[in-house]
C-alpha cells in the first residue's frame, strides 16, 4: 500500500487530474492531502466535488487548510476577510455561484469534517502548516497554529545539516515526530518547485498555486509525480500571481 501526500491544490483541478493519471491510482492506495484545496483558480468548487467523489473510491484522509478556513467561514457565516479575498478568496467566491444549494451543503460538510492533523502508525506527522508546542501538535494551545505556522519550516530550514536526532541542539518540535510533512509555504519562494526537505521534514507545496506544479509524493519511497506548471493549465488565469 501507497502512502501518497497531495500538495496544495488552490482550485488547480485540471493539475489535478493530471497528476493522478501519472499517479494511477490504485485500491491499496492512502492519499493524504495537506490542504488549502481553494483560493486561487477558477475551478474551487469543482475541486472540492471532484474530492468528495475520489474519496468514494480511494482511502483519504484530508487536511484542514487556511484557505478553507477562511472560504468555511465566508460560506458558514458570510465572514468576508478582506485580507482573504485580496490572496485568492475572490475566485472562490465566483467559483461557488456555480453550485446548488444541495452541493454547498455536502461542501459544507466536507469543512466541517476537515482533520487539523494526522499522525499515522509509524508517528509521520501530517499537517497544513505546523505547530509551536515543544511537547508535540496534540498540546498546541492556540488551535488554529495548525494551518498558521511558518516558524516549523523555518526552524528546519535554519538547521545544521549535520545534527542528528539524539543532539542536544535538535529542535525538539521536530524530533517529536519520525517525519514531518507540511504545505502552506510554498517553495517556489525559495526558488524551487520540487518537495523539499531540511532535517525530517518535507514541504510538498510546490507552488501550485503561482507559477509552480502539483506534487504528489510517496512517503516511503521519496517518489513523486508533478503536473505541469499550473498557471499554463490556465492561461486565461492569473492564480494567486
Amino acid at each position: 500500500m501507497r502512502t501518497l501526500v497531495v500538495g496544495d491544490i488552490h482550485g488547480g483541478l485540471r493539475a489535478l487530474r493530471q497528476v493522478l493519471e501519472k499517479v494511477h491510482p490504485t485500491d491499496g492506495d492512502r492519499f493524504i492531502f495537506l490542504g488549502d484545496y481553494v483560493d486561487g483558480w477558477s475551478e474551487v468548487a469543482e475541486t472540492v466535488s471532484f474530492l468528495i467523489e475520489f474519496s468514494n473510491k480511494y482511502a483519504c484522509t484530508f487536511i484542514r487548510g487556511n484557505h478553507d478556513y477562511l472560504l468555511y467561514q465566508y460560506l458558514k457565516h458570510n465572514d468576508y476577510n478582506a485580507m482573504w479575498l485580496h490572496h485568492g478568496g475572490a475566485s472562490s467566491i465566483e467559483s461557488y455561484k456555480r453550485l446548488s444549494k444541495s452541493q454547498k451543503e455536502d461542501h459544507l460538510y466536507f469543512y466541517e469534517t476537515l482533520r487539523d492533523y494526522y499522525v499515522d502508525d509509524s508517528n509521520r506527522l501530517f499537517v497544513h502548516a505546523g505547530f509551536t508546542n515543544v511537547h508535540g501538535i496534540h498540546h498546541e494551545h492556540f488551535k488554529n497554529m495548525v494551518f498558521w505556522d511558518r516558524t516549523l519550516w523555518e526552524v528546519a530550514r535554519s538547521m545544521d545539516p549535520s545534527l542528528t536526532k539524539d543532539d542536544i541542539h535538535y529542535p525538539q518540535r521536530l524530533a517529536l515526530y519520525e517525519e514531518i510533512y507540511i504545505g502552506h509555504t510554498a517553495v517556489s519562494k525559495i526558488g524551487y518547485t520540487v518537495p523539499l526537505n531540511f532535517a525530517n521534514l518535507w514541504n510538498i507545496d510546490t507552488g501550485a498555486a503561482f507559477n509552480g506544479p502539483l506534487t504528489v509524493f510517496d512517503v516511503d519511497t521519496k517518489e513523486y509525480w508533478q503536473s505541469d506548471p499550473v498557471y499554463t493549465l490556465y492561461p486565461d488565469e492569473k492564480g494567486r500571481n
